[in-house]
């Protein structure tokens, strides 16, 4: 029982440090800081979800969790079990890996659609899109709307409408472009993965979704420091000034666009040059890896 009450303390420790997480404002001065974070809540969320009930169904063998299932796999091999081992904990074992098997296969679907739209798309972009030296690079759909976004993937494209040709100058395009070659070169696709994953596989839990919008938000500044280290704050902010002004904007399922997250926020976060907290982050850090390491612990001791 210690250890299910183990799990169940990682989740309810996830659950207050997301929370957190997503109340603080100190986040943002440290976006990637704060991305590593939320990844390792989520990855214990998802280990404890799978613990407990594994957990509550090997109580009676005294042992932690991993050598606990491997005890038991060995009795049903040979047809016996120890006393106290019901049906019932027998169902609570099942439950632990059918949370497993959802996790991993609601985490395949996400990338079997995610490829498809992505394949789809770069089908039409040979048919439509252009190349045009005013944004090297770059692909450019003759739309009237603003658009400017990144098609990850082994061979990332990065793309922009007319419209936002027309609508930036040349200072504030290099700066997009900057800011969407960022999400190829990191793959913050792969970042935004498992959350989108959690989200399908537990969505009455309205912190997930939460915390995929966070992370999503995160994920955007990270890739607004990196245009920021080239093309300084004054370009981009006003790119995204203008982004929000546009009003509609075309972003494809699949890619990750420039104007689609709290624009004013990014815009206002720009215009502020705090120093990333360095003992803050640390100390997020740590407690990370402790929440990671636990239900890591229990499994494979």
């Amino acid at each position: 029982m210690a250890y299910a009450v183990h799990f169940a303390a990682t989740m309810l420790a996830c659950y207050l440090t997301a929370q957190v997480l997503a109340r603080s404002t100190w986040t943002w001065r440290s976006p990637r800081v704060a991305i590593i974070c939320w990844q390792a809540v989520g990855l214990a969320v998802g280990l404890s979800a799978m613990g407990l009930p594994m957990a509550l169904g090997v109580t009676a063998y005294d042992l932690p969790t991993g050598s606990a299932l491997l005890a038991l796999t060995t009795d049903l091999a040979h047809g016996t079990l120890p006393v106290g081992v019901t049906a019932f904990h027998l169902a609570g074992v099942g439950v632990g890996f059918g949370i497993g098997a959802v996790l991993v296969t609601t985490t395949v679907r996400s990338i079997h659609g995610t490829v498809r739209a992505q394949r789809r798309h770069r089908d039409l972009l040979t048919l439509v899109a252009r190349d045009d030296p005013a944004a090297p690079g770059a692909l450019v759909l003759d739309h009237p709307s603003a658009a400017a976004y990144c098609l990850p993937g082994v061979k990332p494209q990065v793309v922009v409408s007319a419209g936002t040709l027309s609508l930036l100058d040349r200072a504030e395009l290099a700066a997009v472009l900057t800011h969407e070659r960022a999400h190829a070169n990191e793959r913050h696709d792969l970042v935004l993965l498992p959350f989108t994953a959690l989200c399908r596989a537990l969505p009455w839990f309205r912190w997930v979704r939460d915390a995929h919008e966070r992370v999503a938000l995160l994920v955007e500044m990270r890739a607004d420091d990196k245009a920021r280290e080239l093309h300084a704050e004054a370009p981009l902010a006003g790119a995204l000034r203008r982004f929000a002004a546009a009003g509609h904007r075309i972003t494809p399922a699949g890619a990750l666009g420039m104007g689609d997250r709290d624009l004013d926020v990014r815009v206002q976060r720009l215009m502020v040059s705090d120093q990333p907290p360095r003992v803050l982050g640390a100390t997020a850090l740590a407690i990370a890896t402790m929440l990671v390491a636990l239900p890591i612990s229990l499994f494979l001791s």
